[in-house]
Formats: C-alpha cells, sequence, structure tokens
C-alpha cells in the first residue's frame, strides 16, 4: 500500500477556474482538495513550487504499432514518451497488424496494455466492409469506440460500402469516430500529379493530392449518417477550415457531432514542407497557413471541441525515402502534444482554462470516460505538473518514442512538463522516467 501523496503549493486549473490549492492523493484517487491540508510523517509530500497543476492529458488517438510493427514503436515505449509529455490516458487505433477488427484482436491488445503500458489504456474496434456482425456483438464499454476509415486506408480497413456504413451508424453502441477523406476524390488528384510530374512528386503537393475538397465530402458524409440515425458521432484529425462551418460552435454539451483537432494541424503549414519535407507527411495533410488560422478560430468558438495527436511514429529511415509514393505518413508527437499545445498559452491564444477543456474534459465527457478527466474529490490522480517558465529544448537526445525523431527538433517550447502521475503515483519526474505498473484500463460509460 502506497503512502497517501501530497501535492502542495500548486495553482490548479481545473473546469474553467484557476486556484491555489493542495491536493491530497490517497490510494489511486483524489482524496481532498484544500488550501490548507497540511503535511504529516504519513504522507509523501511533493512540493509543487508554484506550478501549475492539471488534469492529465487523455489521447483519444494513437498509434502505438503493437502487434505486428514494432520496428516503429510499441505499447511499452511510446506510453513512456506519453507519460513523460503529461499523457496520462490513450486511445489506441485498430491499424495494427493483425488489425484490431475482431473482438479476440481486441482483447488480445488489453491483454498486451495489462502487462506493458505506463499509461492508462483503451482500445478502439475498427470497422471493415465485412465486420457488421462483430461491430454488432460488442459489448458497450468493451471498446473506446468504433474507428471507420471513410477513405484512403491502409490494408483492409477502408468503409466504402454504403450498406455496411449504413449498418454501422445504424446499430453500433458505442461511439464512432472517423477519418474522413474521400477516396475517389484523392485518387484523382493522385493521377493529375502523376501526369505532372511523373515519380518526382514533391512532398508539397501532399496537401493538394490529399485535398480540402477531399475533406470536406468525406466529412459531410459523416455527419449526415450520423444525424440520419442519430449516432454519436465524433470525427478525427480535422485539417481545413471550410470543415469548420460542418460543426456546431459552443459547448460540448449534448452535441451529437464532435469534432478534433490534432496538434500538428495547429503548429506547422504548408510552408514547413520544404523545411521538414516527409517528416511532417501526413494523412490528413497538413494544409495553409489559413487552414491554420481557421483550425485556431474554431477552437476559440468551440466548434473544435478536442486536440488530441493521431500520434503515428515511423523510423528516420523509412522517413527519409525520397519517392514521395513510398514515405510513409505519420509523426510521433506524444512526448510533445502538450508542451506545443500550452505554446498558444504563450502566445495569447488559448487560456490554460481552454487548454485544458479541450485536451481532457471534453475528451472524458465525448468518451464517457468514469472517474477520470478533472480534479475532482473522487476522481482517479491522474495529473501532470507544469512549469510555463521553464523552457524544454527538443533534441533527438530527449526523444523516448522508439523511432528516435521528432518534428518539433531545433524548436525551444516555453514550458516543462515537470512531474506526471498516472493513478496517484508518479511515472515521470525531473525529466526521467519512474517504472511502474500504474496503468489500469479505462472504463466507459454507454453512449446510447
Amino acid at each position: 500500500m502506497n503512502k497517501p501523496l501530497l501535492i502542495n503549493n500548486a495553482r490548479l486549473v481545473n473546469e474553467g477556474t484557476i486556484f491555489e490549492s493542495d491536493l491530497l492523493v490517497r490510494d489511486g484517487r483524489i482524496a481532498r482538495i484544500d488550501p490548507a491540508i497540511g503535511g504529516d510523517a504519513s504522507m509523501e509530500i511533493l512540493d509543487a513550487g508554484g506550478a501549475w497543476l492539471l488534469p492529465g492529458m487523455i489521447d483519444d488517438q494513437v498509434h502505438f504499432r503493437e502487434p505486428g510493427l514494432t520496428h516503429k514503436g510499441g505499447i511499452w515505449s511510446e506510453s513512456r514518451a506519453a507519460v513523460a509529455g503529461g499523457i496520462t490516458s490513450f486511445m489506441e487505433m485498430p491499424n495494427t497488424l493483425p488489425p484490431t477488427v475482431t473482438l479476440e484482436a481486441l482483447a488480445d491488445k488489453y491483454a498486451l496494455a495489462a502487462e506493458k503500458s505506463l499509461a492508462n489504456y483503451a482500445f478502439y474496434l475498427g470497422a471493415t466492409n465485412d465486420n457488421l456482425e462483430v461491430i454488432r456483438a460488442l459489448e458497450p464499454g468493451t471498446a473506446c469506440g468504433i474507428k471507420i476509415f471513410m477513405g484512403a486506408s491502409t490494408g483492409n480497413m477502408l468503409v466504402d460500402n454504403e450498406t455496411t456504413l449504413s449498418g454501422i451508424f445504424r446499430d453500433a453502441r458505442a461511439l464512432i469516430v472517423t477519418h474522413c477523406e474521400s477516396t475517389p476524390v484523392i485518387k484523382q488528384n493522385l493521377e493529375a500529379a502523376l501526369a505532372r510530374y511523373g515519380r518526382e512528386i514533391p512532398v508539397s503537393e501532399h496537401p493538394n493530392i490529399r485535398s480540402a475538397e477531399a475533406c470536406y465530402r468525406s466529412t459531410q458524409t459523416a455527419i449526415g449518417l450520423a444525424r440520419e440515425n442519430a449516432a454519436p458521432l465524433h470525427v478525427l484529425h480535422l485539417s481545413t477550415a471550410r470543415e469548420m462551418e460542418l460543426f456546431e460552435p459552443g459547448p460540448i454539451d449534448d452535441k451529437l457531432v464532435t469534432a478534433e483537432v490534432c496538434v500538428h494541424f495547429l503548429h506547422f503549414d504548408s510552408d514547413d514542407y520544404e523545411r521538414l519535407g516527409n517528416r511532417i507527411k501526413c494523412n490528413p495533410a497538413i494544409k495553409t497557413p489559413a487552414d491554420k488560422a481557421g483550425l485556431l478560430d474554431a477552437l476559440k468558438s468551440g466548434r473544435l471541441d478536442i486536440i488530441a495527436t493521431d500520434h503515428a511514429p515511423h523510423t528516420r529511415e523509412e522517413k527519409a525515402d525520397s519517392d514521395y509514393l513510398k514515405a510513409p505518413s505519420g509523426l510521433p508527437l506524444v512526448q510533445d502534444a502538450l508542451l506545443s499545445t500550452l505554446e498558444l498559452y504563450h502566445d495569447g491564444v488559448l487560456t490554460l482554462e481552454q487548454i485544458v477543456l479541450k485536451t481532457t474534459h471534453n475528451v472524458a465527457q465525448r468518451y464517457r470516460v468514469i472517474d477520470r478527466g478533472y480534479l475532482r474529490e473522487g476522481c482517479w490522480a491522474d495529473l501532470v505538473l507544469v512549469d510555463t517558465n521553464r523552457p524544454t529544448p527538443v533534441t533527438s537526445e530527449r526523444v523516448l518514442s522508439q523511432c528516435g525523431w521528432s518534428p518539433f527538433e531545433g524548436e525551444t517550447f516555453r514550458s516543462s512538463i515537470l512531474a506526471t502521475l498516472v493513478n496517484g503515483q508518479v511515472v515521470f519526474q525531473d525529466g526521467a522516467i519512474v517504472e511502474r505498473n500504474a496503468a489500469q484500463r479505462l472504463e466507459f460509460r454507454p453512449q446510447r
């Protein structure tokens, strides 16, 4: 049994307020929040020194590559990077080998995470054109959601059969999440690029091939299906200003359809392809400065509800391939996600309260996560201590993802992660991982 842990001299950021308080953790949960708890010899004490205490980020979209692609990363390596970045819970995508499109494959992933993960975990069940009966058999709470690739997926996970799509939106008993890009539009754009450049397509053409029109058409289709079937829908990694008109502004409360943006769309734009090349190649593509500005505006208005990562590591060698068609899409992001989002606080774009809302509170609410995502007595103590006055230079040496690189290398974030706690146990502190078996499987209330 661990001793109670007292965090004192902290500035708590929670549910739209900032206040100075102590916080007591007992048996993995927040036992008491009070400005004058007072420590004694029975407690461990963590002096926050006036730093910000936030609920840990819940990342609803990661690719940790296990099983089958472990030369890129695995649950152990990528969860270490996540907790070093202040992410205390993750939800992992189904496009592994084998893909997570059966209940047996889903159970196998949970078993792997129980053995290896440093952060709390949950997994998606993937949709295909022929596993509708599996989706119907999924018990509520077993998966964090049903993932539909509505365009340009890897393997056999593209769902383009209209009957299957309608059946999923009608019958699924879990949150539906979608990757929205139109495959026919992408194919047409790629054919035009090949006609112009041959095999020497520059990576700067990526946002023209995986275009704003491709995104808009697919997102419009998904929202139409959700409304037709009264199905809860979360649209992932939105990348264009135009798509924002499809979503409602305001608080997440009672929204049928919610929207997400990822950290790289808020930090990079198409001007960065010349400097970073395939390192920032991802799907959907990073688009124009005007698109980035539109996404930032949508964050402030509430059209975008959640900030996530879509963390997707590839090796340096894979990313260095000069052939645009061969270089894989995806970026390693979990270690730097919260720090890059805090740059918006330094720039005066978002407040700390808004950042906590988008990275944690709204994720817990959208996915109906039980007893996590808030600094509340009784909730699990998933916490991150942040110093907004201590810079963090981004170097390859500090990268904990197995791939060993970051798209932010050479930059300096203006904040630092001082400590991360998962279920009341310190798993990262003073720049070092503390190996603990603290992680738990996330639990969810039914969606419908």
